[in-house]
C-alpha cells in the first residue's frame, strides 16, 4: 500500500534518530536551515542567543513578518485558491477566502486598526467567536507589528479584566454575541461590564455585529467594523517588518489563578518552527486543507487554526460548532467536502463521538484523509484504538503546552514513517532536548520504565515561550526552579519512557493523589477504568480524606446509561469497575467510589475541568466556570457528593 506520508527529498534516506540528535547536537547548522522554509526581509546574524540562560533569542538580527509569510507570500503562485474556510452550524453559514480575497481582508483590518491608533509594539486585545473577522484581526495584528492577546469568547468579566489590565490594549476587538449548541452567548455586555472593572481602559473597541445579539454603544469609544472596513475597502498596507525577537502575541494560560500569565512569543522563531512542525510532523502540503476542531482562543488555535496551515500554503477550516451537530457525522462531511488530508482535535471530542452512532463515521469519503492528530490531554488506549478502528486511518497522539506553541513529543512521519504506540504521544521531537527527571534528586532517569518529570534542556527549541509577559522573574521562578540542583524546564507532568524511547504522561505532578503514603497518577487510574467496557468516559480527582491524606474518586460516562438505571445496578456496575483496578493496578489504587453521570464537566473546548469537579467533591469554591461547556454537568456531581 502506498504510504500516506510525504517526505521530502532531502530526509526521504535519513533516520529519524539522526535527524534528532543532528537537532541537539548541531542546533546551530540544523536551524540554519529549517529558518530557509520561511521569508526574511533581513538574514540574521545569529541562529541562537544563549549567553542569558534560561532565555532564548532565535534568529537574532534577522527581520520577518508572520502575515507576510502565511498569507502575502502565497499570493503571486496561489492567489486563487482556497486559503480561509468559515463553516458555523450555528448559523448556516459557509464562507470561503482565497489567499488572494484574505490578503485584501487583512488589510482592510489592518488599515482600520491603524486607523484607531493601534502602533507597531501596541496590544489588541481580541474577544471573539469563531468567525472570519477574528482570523483577519489576529493576521492584521501580525502585519502591522501589534501584539494580539485573544482571550477565549465569553470569557468571564472578572477573569476579561484582569487579562485587559495585564495587557493593557489600546483596541479591543470583539463581536455581538457568540453562539453555541443554538445558544446565544452575548459578549458585549460581559466586555462592558470587564472594561469597567479593569483600571486600564482601551481607547476603542472595534466591534462586529453579527446580528445575533443586540447592543448598547459606548460614545466615543465603540466603533463598527462594517463601516470602517467600507472606509479602508481598498487600503493597501504594507507588512511592518519586525526584528525575530519582537513579541508575536501573548496567550493566557487556562487555569490561572491571581494575576494572569500570559505567555510571550515571539515572531521569527515561531514562523520557523510552525513552518517546520507542518512539513515534519503533520506532512502538509500547498494547496491541501488542514482542519483543526479547537478555538482561536487556545494555543493550538493560534499554531494549527491561524499561522501553521496557511505558512505551508493549505487552507484551513475555521469551525464555528459542536462535534455532533446537526448530527455526529458533521466534521467528516466537511473532510468530504473539502478533501482534507490532515486533521487536528481532542480526546475528549473523540469520546463524544464514542457515545454517538458509529454509522456517522462511514458516512462519507475519507478517502482524502492521512491522519487524525489528537492533543490537549493525555489519549487513553480504549479511545485511540476505538478511533483508529472506526475511521481506519492513522492516529497520531502528540504531547505539547500552551507555553511551547508546538509538538514537544509525537511520530515525525515527515522524516521516517515509524509507528505509534497507543498510550503514548510518542518520542521526542526534534529541538527538545528531553528529559525524565526523579522529582526528589534531579536526577535523569535513563532506564527504561522508571517514572519521572518530564523536563526540558535548555534552550528551549524556536516557537517557544520567551518568557512571562512582563514578568521575566516569574518566567524563571515557575518553569526553571523547580528540579533540585539544576536549571531544567519543567512540563510539570509525570512520564515514563519505554525501551524503544516511546514516552507515555502520567498526569501533572500537581495532580499526583497521596493515599496513605502511596503516590498515585490520576491517569493511570482513569485508564484502568476506562478499559471497562461499559465505560465511554471517565475523570479521577484526588479528594481530601481525613484518614488517608486523600483518596480517588471517579466520575464515569457510562455508554449505555441503563447499565445503572437503579441504585443496585449501579453497586453492581460500581464493584466491576472497582475490581477491574484491583486487578490491573492493586487495592491502593481502587477509588472510594465510582459515580455515574451522563456528562462530565468541561471547558468548551473540550477540557476536562477536574479542579471544579475536586473543589466540588471537597465542599469548596470551583472558581471561574465561564468557560464550561455544560453547567448542569458540576451540578450532577454536586447532587452526587451531597448524597
Amino acid at each position: 500500500m502506498k504510504s500516506p506520508w510525504i517526505r521530502s527529498k532531502e530526509t526521504r534516506m535519513t533516520s529519524y534518530a539522526d535527524f534528532y540528535r543532528r537537532s541537539i547536537d548541531d542546533r546551530e547548522g540544523f536551524w540554519r536551515e529549517q529558518a530557509d522554509l520561511i521569508d526574511w526581509q533581513q538574514p540574521f546574524e545569529q541562529v541562537c542567543d544563549h549567553s542569558h540562560p534560561p532565555f532564548a533569542r532565535w534568529f537574532v538580527g534577522g527581520a520577518t513578518n508572520l502575515c507576510h509569510n502565511a498569507v502575502d507570500r502565497h499570493v503571486k503562485e496561489r492567489g486563487q485558491q482556497n486559503a480561509l474556510i468559515f463553516v458555523s452550524t450555528e448559523t448556516h453559514q459557509e464562507r470561503i477566502y482565497s489567499f488572494a480575497e484574505l490578503h485584501t481582508e487583512v488589510q482592510r483590518m489592518s488599515a482600520s486598526l491603524l486607523a484607531l491608533g493601534v502602533k507597531k509594539g501596541d496590544r489588541v486585545l481580541v474577544y471573539m467567536p469563531m468567525i472570519p473577522e477574528a482570523a483577519f484581526a489576529m493576521l492584521a495584528c501580525a502585519r502591522i507589528g501589534a501584539i494580539h492577546s485573544v482571550v477565549f469568547g465569553g470569557f468571564a468579566s472578572v477573569s476579561l479584566a484582569s487579562r485587559i489590565d495585564d495587557a493593557e490594549p489600546t483596541v479591543i476587538v470583539s463581536a455581538d454575541a457568540g453562539s453555541r449548541g443554538g445558544k446565544v452567548v452575548a459578549y458585549k455586555p460581559l466586555l462592558d461590564e470587564a472594561i469597567t472593572l479593569a483600571a486600564h481602559k482601551p481607547k476603542k473597541v472595534l466591534m462586529v455585529d453579527r446580528g445575533l445579539a443586540p447592543f448598547d454603544r459606548v460614545e466615543g469609544r465603540d466603533e463598527d467594523y462594517a463601516a470602517l472596513r467600507e472606509q479602508h475597502r481598498h487600503a493597501e498596507v504594507p507588512c511592518e517588518w519586525v526584528e525575530s525577537s519582537h513579541p508575536s502575541y501573548t496567550l493566557y494560560t487556562s487555569g490561572t489563578t491571581g494575576k494572569p500569565k500570559g505567555v510571550q512569543r515571539d515572531t521569527g522563531g515561531y514562523a520557523v518552527a510552525l513552518a517546520a512542525s507542518m512539513k515534519h510532523i503533520f506532512c502538509g502540503r500547498a494547496g491541501e486543507t488542514y482542519f483543526s476542531t479547537s478555538d482561536i482562543g487556545w494555543v493550538v488555535g493560534h499554531s494549527y487554526i491561524i499561522y501553521g496551515p496557511l505558512i505551508a500554503g493549505m487552507a484551513t477550516i475555521m469551525y464555528e460548532g459542536l462535534p455532533i451537530r446537526p448530527d455526529a457525522a458533521i466534521w467528516w462531511s466537511l473532510v468530504e467536502k473539502y478533501k482534507v488530508t490532515v486533521m487536528f482535535s481532542a480526546p475528549t471530542a473523540v469520546r463524544v463521538l464514542k457515545k454517538q452512532d458509529p454509522a456517522a463515521l462511514s458516512k462519507h469519503d475519507l478517502s482524502s484523509l492521512r491522519a487524525l492528530f489528537l492533543a490537549g490531554e493525555p489519549l487513553d488506549e480504549p479511545t485511540a484504538k476505538w478511533i483508529a478502528q472506526s475511521l481506519g486511518k492513522p492516529i497520531i497522539d502528540n504531547y505539547w503546552q500552551t507555553e511551547t506553541g508546538w509538538p514537544i513529543l509525537t511520530i515525525c512521519n515527515g522524516i521516517e514513517q515509524a509507528p505509534s504506540k497507543f498510550g503514548s504521544p510518542g518520542k521526542a521531537v526534534y529541538g527538545y532536548d528531553v528529559k525524565l527527571l526523579d522529582e526528589a534528586t534531579g536526577e535523569e532517569l535513563t532506564g527504561a520504565n522508571q517514572k519521572g518529570v518530564v523536563a526540558i534542556a535548555g534552550p528551549l527549541p524556536p516557537g517557544c515561550m520567551q518568557t512571562v509577559w512582563r514578568d521575566d522573574a516569574r518566567f524563571v521562578k515557575t518553569y526553571w526552579s523547580s528540579i533540585p540542583g539544576k536549571q531544567l524546564y519543567s512540563t510539570f507532568d509525570w512520564g515514563i519512557r519505554d525501551e524503544d524511547g516511546y514516552f507515555f504522561i502520567l498526569g501533572r505532578t500537581d495532580d499526583v493523589i497521596n493515599v496513605a503514603g502511596h503516590r498515585l497518577g490520576t491517569r493511570e487510574i482513569e485508564e484502568s477504568i476506562a478499559s471497562h467496557p461499559a465505560v465511554a468516559e471517565v475523570a479521577v480527582v484526588g479528594v481530601a480524606d481525613q484518614l488517608k491524606g486523600q483518596v480517588a474518586m471517579a466520575f464515569a460516562v457510562l455508554r449505555d446509561p441503563a447499565r445503572a438505571a437503579d441504585d443496585a445496578s449501579a453497586m453492581k456496575l460500581e464493584g466491576e469497575i472497582m475490581k477491574t483496578v484491583d486487578e490491573q493496578l492493586g487495592a491502593v489504587a481502587r477509588p472510594a467510589r465510582v459515580r455515574f453521570v451522563s456528562v462530565l464537566p468541561k471547558t468548551r473546548s473540550g477540557k476536562l475541568l477536574r479542579r471544579a469537579i475536586q473543589a466540588v467533591c471537597e465542599g469548596r469554591d470551583p472558581g471561574d466556570l465561564t468557560t464550561m461547556e455544560d453547567p448542569a454537568a458540576l451540578q450532577q456531581v454536586k447532587d452526587l457528593v451531597a448524597h
